[in-house]
């Protein structure tokens, strides 16, 4: 690859990668205004997503370790596929009703942060690199997509607990006669 093209590779590993740890660092500790694990544990829980700490920990592996191993450049495949996960959840649970609009809460901003992780996944991270510069060769592209599968059938599992949720909400208890 040329000079140019690994310094553009690296530029935006650092920008999407350390966008999704601090965002995932709202989740995890509290910070930048998030709400930290607690209370996005019993939110997760309350949403149906049970148990809480489980979905929470997900997410947050997915965003904060996805995010630092794209910024680094470090096992990129898996960091990529936790990016994947993360944002695929994201787009399915909580934008994609808004459509595509980012003003409107919609799809826009994961679809592309979901799309900057699925290039790397398949490309991996360039010369400039903690995978480059320890040689790591990873089975890039088939690694990150056995992963990004893995965790779609997970967000899946995640949705369907969250339907079945809303659907016990929605339906008021029959009375015993």
């Amino acid at each position: 690859m040329t000079l140019s093209l690994n310094l553009g590779f690296l530029l935006l590993r650092l920008v999407c990668g350390l966008t999704m740890a601090a965002h995932g660092s709202q989740k995890l500790f509290g910070w930048f205004g998030g709400s930290g694990f607690a209370k996005q544990s019993s939110g997760f829980q309350s949403q149906g997503l049970k148990p809480g700490w489980f979905w929470a920990g997900l997410a947050i592996l997915g965003e904060v370790g996805g995010g630092l191993s794209l910024a680094f450049g470090f096992l990129t495949p898996l960091g990529a596929a936790g990016i994947f996960a993360s944002m695929f959840m994201a787009i399915f649970k909580a934008h994609w009703k808004n459509g595509f609009w980012n003003g409107k809460r919609g799809i826009e901003y994961n679809l592309v942060l979901l799309t900057i992780a699925t290039t790397f996944g398949l490309t991996g991270p360039g010369s400039f690199s903690l995978d480059g510069l320890f040689g790591l060769q990873l089975p890039i592209p088939w690694l990150f997509l056995i992963l990004a599968a893995c965790g779609v059938l997970l967000d899946i599992v995640g949705l369907l607990l969250l339907r079945s949720a809303e659907a016990s909400q929605a339906s008021p208890p029959v009375p015993a006669s």
